[in-house]
């Protein structure tokens, strides 16, 4: 019921905003427009209500590995938090396991995870970082993210396609010069 009872919550507040900004109400595209709007939200911002992405995340004995396992370019979308319109683009994620790894197809999930939530993208590189350096107790982790952002190509500045390109490092990445070069150069490849 909390469900239904947050998108009629939603669904009001948004038919007010609607009605400020002189949306026409007569309009057969409006009448809906609000509800859908709510649950756009609840489904965008997921990652802020539903932590059972993550909570349940098995972990296996690491077989002896001891180098860079590193995914590259995993899409994602998210909410800047300053204007609410949309980032995306793609994360890298390198780490050394310790005695546990993670198995290959979580990692997306966790990124899509975090990423569901309004916030800055400096915010999500160290959430990130932070998550695998701490469940996985890694020995190193390196997080790449590149992202556009639609409130720097939609308004303000409105400059089209750029990038912005943050990074968290982590452990023996952070320790170690020769191997933080030795990811980068995987994640850049």
């Amino acid at each position: 019921m909390e469900g239904k009872q947050k998108i009629a919550r939603m669904e009001k507040i948004l038919r007010g905003l609607l009605d400020e900004i002189g949306i026409d109400k007569k309009s057969e595209a409006y009448e809906n427009t609000p509800r859908r709007m709510a649950s756009m939200y609840i489904e965008v911002f997921s990652g802020m209500y539903n932590s059972d992405d993550i909570s349940h995340i098995t972990l296996f004995d690491n077989p002896g590995y001891s180098d860079i396992i590193c995914l590259k370019k995993i899409p994602f979308y998210s909410m800047c938090l300053h204007h609410f319109l949309p980032m995306f683009g793609h994360v890298s994620v390198a780490y050394i396991p310790s005695d546990k790894i993670v198995g290959l197809s979580k990692i997306p999930r966790i990124v899509k995870h975090f990423a569901s939530r309004p916030q800055v993208q400096e915010e999500l590189t160290k959430d990130l970082a932070d998550y695998f350096n701490d469940k996985l107790r890694a020995n190193g982790v390196l997080v790449m993210v590149n992202a556009r952002h639609l409130c720097m190509e939609m308004r303000g500045v409105k400059s089209h396609g750029v990038e912005t390109i943050s990074s968290a490092i982590r452990g023996s990445f952070k320790t170690n010069p020769t191997t933080k070069d030795e990811a980068l150069k995987l994640i850049m490849s």
